[in-house]
């Protein structure tokens, strides 16, 4: 059977009262993530890779089987995306690297309008205070693929005061905002100077050194 067809059973097989709740969500969202994982993959191995990356997990599950996982969430919960709001943060809070993608879908494809909810203070509320460069990318990425405008200078200079993982959400929103076309101002560019950057060969490191380059 069909990695999808095998997930679309098992959540065909879920009630629907389920989405009213994200404690029940996050629970039933871990039983799925396996379900797309092949056979060949080691749970160990995955684990070593999760703990190596800054993951508490990382068991392989497919990016297309996560997709779909996001969308079928989206389309249940209708209307009501309170839950999903809060399954956001859960997720976030579990911290396995199936988590943290699903989270990014979810959070880039919620109806922030009528929530009353800005997608990127989510986001910055809801890290840890240390984070793997790409579990902040995952998001920034979706997000800007939804269409979501990059923050404001007054929020990329606030996050460079405030935690260090605050700065390096700066710094990768402001270099996938160059990427696109958007040129940081002098301030911001200031801003960032003052986020401490980690040691040795870093992604944040190299995306600094970058865009000191590109200034220059």
């Amino acid at each position: 059977m069909a990695q999808t067809e095998s997930l679309d059973e098992f959540l065909d097989s879920q009630p629907h009262r389920i989405h009213r709740s994200d404690r029940k969500l996050v629970k039933m969202v871990r039983e799925a993530y396996p379900i797309g994982v092949p056979a060949l993959i080691m749970k160990s191995s995955t684990d070593r890779l999760g703990e190596s990356a800054g993951y508490e997990f990382h068991l392989g599950t497919p990016d297309e089987l996560l997709r779909r996982l996001a969308s079928w969430l989206l389309t249940e919960a209708g209307a009501n995306q309170r839950a999903l709001l809060r399954l956001v943060g859960r997720l976030w809070a579990r911290h396995g690297r199936e988590d943290v993608a699903l989270a990014a879908l979810l959070l880039a494809n919620l109806d922030h309008a009528s929530l009353g909810t800005n997608p990127w203070q989510v986001l910055s509320s809801s890290i840890r205070d240390s984070e793997p460069a790409e579990a902040l990318l995952l998001s920034i990425e979706e997000l800007i693929r939804a269409g979501r405008e990059i923050p404001a200078d007054d929020v990329v200079i606030d996050w460079c005061k405030a935690r260090r993982v605050d700065g390096h959400l700066a710094i990768l929103v402001v270099h996938a905002g160059s990427l696109k076309g958007k040129s940081p101002s002098e301030e911001v560019v200031d801003a960032l100077g003052t986020v401490e950057i980690p040691d040795g060969d870093s992604l944040i490191g190299r995306i600094m050194d970058r865009m000191d380059s590109s200034q220059a």
